[in-house]
């Protein structure tokens, strides 16, 4: 969800400020880190527009901010849907990898089964941010990508743009997509036989 608000108090020194919400009374705090765009420098009064989301120490702050005035660009709905294809390329790959016999059943149901968790987190770690409830630790969210969830984090994070803008974040993550598809790629290659087939007594 997005809001709508003006800044103010902004310290360019410190490139920190605040964005009182339109028609509200307590103001959010918002770091130069929060703006979508760098190439403006923040100004008090400036309208903006901003969904909440959580610093490193758990505190509520403004997240993905965009000048009122500011157009979101073809470019950037690209970058957007690109994660997305990449699962969905991954996932029909992995449907005619099974099919194909070359992983038993169960990979394709354990993938399902994590993806679903991994967007159900994400929305409850959102939802938490933006109440101010105990939050999801990344790590566990990074644990449950690397385990086989990562398509349905790729969908969280977009469709609910949550994490999606956050370097360090995503760095971890798409680390963790790395070394989740080379585990793959080694269990259905020769050398993942007694696991596969342990795997296919387990169904």
């Amino acid at each position: 969800m997005r809001y709508q608000g003006k800044i103010v108090k902004w310290n360019e020194a410190k490139g920190y400020g605040f964005i009182m919400p339109k028609g509200g009374n307590q103001s959010v705090f918002v770091h130069v880190r929060g703006f979508s765009s760098r190439k403006r420098r923040p100004l008090d009064n400036l309208l903006v527009s901003y969904a909440l989301g959580s610093d490193t120490k758990g505190r509520c702050c403004a997240v993905n901010v965009r000048y009122a005035d500011e157009k979101s660009s073809t470019i950037e709905l690209r970058i957007s849907v690109l994660p997305m294809l990449l699962a969905m390329f991954f996932v029909a790959l992995l449907i005619g990898v099974v099919l194909a016999g070359y992983a038993p059943l169960i990979i394709s149901i354990l993938y399902f089964a994590l993806s679903l968790a991994a967007f159900l987190a994400y929305a409850l770690d959102k939802s938490a941010a933006e109440t101010g409830r105990w939050r999801i630790q990344e790590n566990t969210l990074h644990i449950l990508g690397l385990a086989g969830g990562w398509p349905g984090a790729v969908f969280a994070q977009q469709l609910l743009r949550h994490k999606s803008s956050k370097r360090e974040f995503q760095m971890t993550f798409w680390l963790t997509v790395m070394l989740n598809g080379g585990a793959l790629t080694w269990l259905v290659s020769p050398y993942g036989t007694e696991v596969r087939a342990l795997l296919s007594r387990m169904v």
